[in-house]
């Protein structure tokens, strides 16, 4: 920086705070009136000046204005405005609680936002899912299913039912950072992919994040899905819960102090083997296939400057067949947050996490013939984070993060006629620490920017054994040529990655703005899978000194309108994606419980581009939207296809859904989804050898996911009917049908080649089938009954 550029910027800096120091300020916390919960993205508007801002992720606003009299507005979706006339004197407090509004039954969002912030708000690439618009579509076994529901937003997508995760913009499951409550979860799916962990009783927000990503998130190259939990009701006893076709869950939260003090438990647990159990005979007899996960949380209010917040996730999935075989999985998580009020303007939060993913497998005939695996990561982490309300035009936000990481590999054990043999591999340890800084900034009324910086750093520590591996050909294993012993926490290998973030939107007219973004994006951790979908056995691995962090780069620009008011939303994107250090695999590479694994690694690059559109309607008896997306997403690693650039495995041209709400009367309500999907690319033979009566496929070119499997398209349907009202009592019910999958589509999962198993006649070709694999081949229809108390 130019030394002679210094005093101007101290004194454009003493000039800001001077000015804002000159006004005064109104700040608080939104609620809703009906359970005490804090409101996020409520706003906050002062007609006289025709200035506003909006609440915070705890509900927490603050506006500097000159002193005088105002009317002000605080407003959320779905809830009745509030004008209230303020007399600014000197720095005010108010609280306000907002009432649900008599239109709220009949409007359907995709964001709980202000109706205009399509087109006014900074933020693009972002989807902000109303909790009460996800439990009104179509489910599978009657359960609401929040990861489904993100699948059908532009630029989200999954390789496919029984898949784990989800896809954006071109990036694989791990390239994701799923939160709950701040504290990363690294397997978000139960039953292999059908459901997911978030328990909807339990949940108040959920905002994905696919580009234009703020500086205080890092980690992940391609999208942050935040999930907010509850804070529990502060007013008082409620209980809601729901019964379904093969899982039940139930939830009660309560005031412990009314106004002060909260909390909420819900607990969700299937009983698939409890209703198989009496038809399972012989060595199945016993078997357990279930999941189950309890999620809680609790607050408390010190006083008017100091709240605390304590969360937690524990949840499992246990399959088990007889004695013989068994394997179960899941996660684990706590959060403790500090809300501090230092003034009317600076307002801050400090997070401490912990987090644990886990799977065990043992199967085996006795104690004297078996084997036990069982793997695991787990990390610590504190991030403190302050935010400066300099003025309505002004804000800034400051932090930093440190994550300690335990990889544990795999813990493994062959007994064999009794005698024990131990291949399991050493722990795995990191440590990740980031600083940031953004500033939100009107530069006019037209024109409004984000910037930000993150510094990341990541450090590959032992205790335990470094390799070093030599040049091999292309796409061949590497050869082990030395290694050396690292003690406790001693460092192996250090990267550093700085991660400038930009936004900006430009206002054309009230209903119409530009926006555009840039992000770059660094990650340390990867997962480890060859599979066409990821498995809960996939390895988590950190970058080393063999394995370099993934980088991003994506551009975005958008158009958004809204018409005929706010009754109708569109938005249309265009992005493009680079990115750098990809891990890719051998052919036939080792990938568990191999203490070299990362001589089987590969590095690559990849890029993705695209087009995605969406069409709202957010108010009526018919509301819902229509999303498309047109996209290539491509790898490019040499040693693969001949170095040339070929389609990713969850590369998707085409992906069209509708998504569609009726309300016929007060009890009665329709929904239905429908997608179709381009089919994923997949590798088939392209030549083959007969020998001895076998065939072997062969692919002649060496060539990668050089065809297709068919379109993926599927209609859901539901309907809902609410119990009658009586304002004598307190209990509200609700029953659900629907039918996923209603006209019976197989959908191809995978494609595969078998050979007849007849015997062949001499000189006669030895004839091979492709077989498709699909997950549900059928339609499947489910009732379920919802309670509120």
């Amino acid at each position: 920086m130019n030394v002679k550029k210094l005093p101007i910027l101290i004194l454009l800096f003493f000039s800001i705070c001077s000015q804002a120091q000159s006004k005064l300020t109104l700040s608080g916390f939104i609620k809703d009136g009906n359970n005490g919960e804090t409101l996020i993205g409520a706003t906050v508007y002062v007609p006289e000046l025709a200035v506003g801002t909006t609440s915070n992720e705890y509900g927490f606003y603050s506006i500097s204005v000159p002193a005088g009299d105002y009317q002000v507005e605080f407003s959320f979706l779905g809830f009745e405005t509030i004008t209230q006339t303020v007399s600014l004197t000197e720095n005010t407090t108010i609280d306000v609680e907002l009432g649900l509004s008599a239109a709220e039954l009949t409007e359907i969002v995709v964001s709980s936002e202000a109706e205009d912030r399509n087109v006014t708000d900074l933020e693009m690439s972002v989807n902000r899912m109303d909790i009460k618009t996800i439990q009104r579509m179509p489910t599978l076994l009657g359960e609401v299913e929040i990861l489904r529901s993100i699948q059908l937003l532009p630029g989200v997508s999954s390789v496919g039912e029984g898949s784990s995760g989800f896809n954006v913009r071109g990036g694989s499951i791990d390239q994701n950072l799923v939160l709950l409550d701040e504290a990363p979860v690294y397997n978000s799916a139960h039953l292999f992919g059908f459901f997911s962990v978030f328990n909807p009783d339990a949940v108040k927000d959920v905002k994905l994040y696919k580009g234009g990503i703020p500086s205080r998130y890092g980690g992940r190259l391609s999208s942050i899905l935040d999930v907010r939990m509850k804070e529990g009701n502060n007013k008082q006893f409620a209980m809601s819960g729901g019964i379904g076709t093969i899982f039940s869950r139930f939830a009660v939260e309560a005031p412990i102090v009314k106004d002060k003090a909260s909390f909420i438990v819900a607990g969700r647990r299937s009983y698939i083997d409890v209703l198989a159990g009496p038809f399972l005979e012989g060595g199945l007899d016993g078997s357990v296939l279930n999941f189950y996960d309890l999620t809680l949380k609790t607050n408390v209010n010190l006083n008017e400057n100091n709240k605390l917040f304590l969360s937690g996730y524990f949840g499992r999935d246990n399959f088990g067949f007889g004695e013989q075989a068994g394997f179960n999985w899941g996660n684990g998580t706590a959060t403790l947050r500090w809300n501090h009020l230092f003034n009317d303007r600076l307002f801050s939060n400090i997070t401490f996490y912990y987090s644990d993913y886990d799977y065990e497998i043992s199967f085996g005939e006795d104690a004297v013939n078996r084997f036990d695996w069982n793997a695991q990561i787990v990390n610590y982490s504190v991030k403190p984070e302050l935010t400066y309300f300099i003025n309505p035009s002004n804000k800034v936000r400051f932090g930093g993060q440190g994550i300690i990481y335990e990889f544990e590999p795999g813990n493994a054990v062959g007994i064999s006629e009794g005698e024990s043999s131990d291949v399991s591999l050493d722990k795995k340890y990191a440590i990740e620490g980031a600083i940031y800084a953004e500033n939100e900034l009107d530069i006019s009324k037209k024109l409004k920017i984000n910037y930000g910086l993150r510094l990341s750093y990541f450090n590959y520590t032992g205790k335990g054994r470094a390799y070093e591996f030599g040049e091999a050909p292309a796409g061949q294993r590497q050869p082990v040529t030395s290694f050396a012993e690292f003690d406790q926490w001693e460092s192996i290998e250090t990267y550093t990655n700085l991660e400038p973030r930009f936004s900006l939107r430009y206002q054309l007219n009230p209903q119409q703005s530009i926006k555009a973004s840039y992000n770059r994006m660094a990650q340390y951790l990867h997962l480890i899978s060859n599979t066409t979908a990821s498995t809960p056995v996939d390895v988590w691995t950190p970058s080393t000194n063999n394995i370099q962090p993934q980088i991003a780069n994506q551009v975005a620009v958008g158009y958004f309108r809204n018409f005929r008011g706010n009754a109708y939303e569109f938005s249309t994107e265009v992005y493009y994606k680079k990115m750098d250090h990809l891990v890719d695999y051998i052919d036939g590479a080792d990938l568990l419980l191999n203490e070299f694994l990362d001589g089987d690694l590969l590095e690559g690059q990849g890029r993705a581009y695209g087009l995605e559109m969406m069409l709202k309607k957010n108010e009526g008896k018919f509301s819902g939207w229509v999303s498309y997306t047109l996209a290539r997403t491509e790898r490019q690693v040499e040693g693969i296809n001949g170095g040339e650039w070929y389609p990713s495995r969850f590369d998707q041209t085409h992906n069209l859904s509708i998504t569609a709400f009726y309300e016929l009367n007060k009890r009665w309500s329709f929904s239905s989804n429908f997608a179709l999907i381009s089919g994923t690319p997949t590798t088939f033979p392209t030549s083959r050898f007969e020998q001895q009566g076998y065939v072997v496929p062969h692919n002649a070119n060496d060539t990668r996911n050089n065809v297709r499997i068919p379109t993926y398209h599927r209609l859901d349907i539901s309907a809902t009917l609410e119990g009658k009202k009586n304002d004598q009592r307190r209990w509200q019910g609700q029953w659900v049908f629907s039918i996923y999958n209603l006209y019976s589509r197989r959908n191809p999962f995978s494609i595969f080649f078998r050979q007849d198993q007849n015997r062949v006649l001499p000189e006669q070709p030895i004839t091979t089938d492709a077989i498709r694999l699909s997950v549900i081949g059928n339609f499947i229809p489910s009732v379920s009954y919802n309670f509120k108390f």
